[in-house]
């Protein structure tokens, strides 16, 4: 079938941050599954509408009217890559893939694809793939098109070049290796360079990444974990522990007088703030909970989290801290120090942690296995626990909380660094420690609301991002019926885990754990926490930078 078709080009434009030009492309294209259209491309992105009369816009297929529906748009911030697709078949009827509807129209020619995407409509928060094929007789026409929009992608600010890329195929339920598989061809139309590591044994990543040179990590735009919440917690301390030396938080002999030598994080300052914001932590999910990737983006979607990585999106989140420290104060060992992302744990949820290691075979049913054994021994720890309290904030003018979402207020009018210690001196004048002892079965400090598929509303509704704060969780021992109420409510949409007396909930920036003497020869207690007299976590000059998948570390 004979088709007439046109392009033409205006210079000029609207300017760009570059100075550039944006060369205005216009032409008509037949869009594959619509029909013909007036395309347009300015520095924003692509229009088009329909150049077919009412009468003939659509097809008829057996005396079936077809009028299918289409974006009329595609912003160059929704697109991920484009391709020319050479010579081939295109159709009007979305019903092209019925061979015996011989009257639907099919055209041969040459052809380009824009790759973008959609919001799911059962899902917002999941994004969905979707393809533009615009067919033109004119090869030259389609090349120029594609060169155009390929140097429109170009000017997009945020977008990553280079990546490091862990894999770590027994993640969940030894899916990790096929999460990759299925979202590497974005990457490769993204046109984003990655270099793959799947690991081999446990703390692989951790090793890879505290031993490789600031010189080579300056190589990469970011780092991506295609694992669970555990295995980005690996990477991230691989990375933090020989790079971001901060300042130590008081011991437990100064948690009155808070006047104690600053640490050690001047003498490698410069050094880690040579990456500064540019460099980005992104998580593609593939593990058993996932729940920081569920926190970020409202999903576990491994295609979402590849798309806001390759897109450049980002977001706040905030690090902790956790130091062991010294068992004697003669002791000549440095504190031990870890970072966490989302949750740190000792009691209850720290012995389903231990336990399920043990069973990491069983995939993400050990997590059911390991939590009702745990739950069934009902051990409780003897404990002291000292933190600085702090008045609550995010609510709105009714007096509700406010929940952490996409563009967050709360998240977005706050210093980054607002709440943050970069020493221990910090705290002298603003200090208000408040204690708890007894003996309890969990304590908890949750950086994130922790949302998961077992726990919908996560075990902190209306923990934040970025706010700067941790959220404590203490439980009392009680009774076994009373703990397995509090459970259930966990496992509710909606439900009030911590409406109960044994429940302590306080919102801080700096908790001590104590651990009694004779709770340190129970090893089962202690598996978590590797050990120790005293536990601090903070939140420290640690924030990374993310959106929805992508993180990037800064320090003070």
């Amino acid at each position: 079938m004979e088709r007439e078709q046109s392009c033409s080009a205006m210079g000029g434009g609207e300017s760009i941050p570059n100075h550039h030009q944006t060369l205005i492309l216009k032409s008509i294209f037949f869009l594959d599954g619509f029909g013909d259209v007036l395309l347009t491309s300015n520095s924003d992105g692509l229009f088009w509408e329909s150049v077919d009369s009412p009468e003939t816009d659509g097809s008829d297929c057996l005396g079936i009217k077809l009028a299918p529906e289409a974006p009329a748009e595609v912003k160059f911030s929704d697109v991920y890559g484009v391709e020319f697709d050479n010579f081939g078949v295109i159709r009007k009827s979305k019903l092209g893939i019925a061979p015996s509807c011989i009257l639907c129209d099919e055209y041969e020619m040459y052809r380009f694809t824009v790759y973008s995407f959609q919001r799911s409509k059962s899902q917002p928060a999941q994004w969905v793939l979707t393809t533009f094929t615009f067919g033109h007789e004119d090869q030259q026409t389609c090349q120029m098109w594609v060169n155009q929009i390929d140097a429109s992608l170009v000017l997009q600010d945020g977008r990553p070049k280079n990546l490091l890329v862990f894999v770590n195929p027994r993640s969940g339920k030894g899916i990790g290796s096929r999460t990759w598989e299925a979202v590497a061809p974005i990457f490769l139309r993204a046109k984003i360079n990655t270099k793959v590591i799947v690991t081999e044994r446990a703390n692989h990543a951790f090793d890879v990444m505290a031993t490789t040179s600031n010189k080579d990590l300056k190589m990469y735009d970011g780092i991506v974990a295609v694992g669970g919440d555990g295995f980005f917690n690996e990477i991230l301390n691989g990375f933090l522990l020989s790079r971001h030396l901060a300042h130590y938080p008081p011991t437990p002999s100064d948690i009155i007088d808070c006047r104690q030598t600053e640490g050690n994080s001047t003498d490698h300052a410069s050094e880690f703030s040579a990456f500064h914001t540019w460099f980005r932590f992104g998580i593609i999910p593939a593990g058993s909970t996932d729940a920081i990737v569920m926190c970020s983006t409202g999903c576990r979607d491994p295609i979402t989290s590849t798309l806001q990585i390759v897109l450049g999106k980002r977001v706040h989140l905030d690090i902790a801290q956790v130091v062991r420290w010294k068992k004697t104060p003669t002791s000549k060992f440095d504190p031990c120090v870890r970072y966490a992302a989302s949750f740190a744990g000792y009691g209850f949820y720290g012995d389903v942690i231990a336990e399920s290691e043990k069973l990491r075979w069983m995939g993400p049913r050990r997590y059911d296995y390991a939590g009702t054994r745990v739950f069934l021994r009902h051990s409780s720890y003897e404990a002291e626990v000292a933190y600085v309290d702090t008045k609550s904030e995010d609510t709105n003018a009714n007096g509700k909380r406010v929940l952490c979402r996409s563009n967050c207020s709360i998240c977005n009018t706050r210093p980054h660094l607002q709440h943050s210690h970069t020493g221990s001196s910090s705290l002298q004048d603003e200090t208000r420690w408040l204690k708890s002892k007894g003996r309890f079965l969990s304590i908890g400090a949750a950086v994130i609301s922790c949302r998961n598929e077992k726990a919908p509303d996560g075990l902190v509704a209306d923990a934040h991002l970025s706010d700067g704060f941790l959220h404590l969780i203490l439980i009392r021992d009680c009774h076994h019926a009373l703990y397995l109420w509090h459970l259930t409510q966990l496992a509710r949409k909606g439900g009030n885990p911590m409406d109960f007396k044994f429940v302590e909930h306080h919102k801080v920036c700096l908790v001590q754990q104590t651990l009694f003497q004779h709770e340190l020869n129970n090893k089962r207690s202690l598996n978590y926490f590797d050990g120790g007299v005293c536990l601090v976590l903070v939140l420290y000059v640690v924030f990374a930078t993310r959106s929805k998948d992508t993180i990037s570390l800064r320090a003070s």
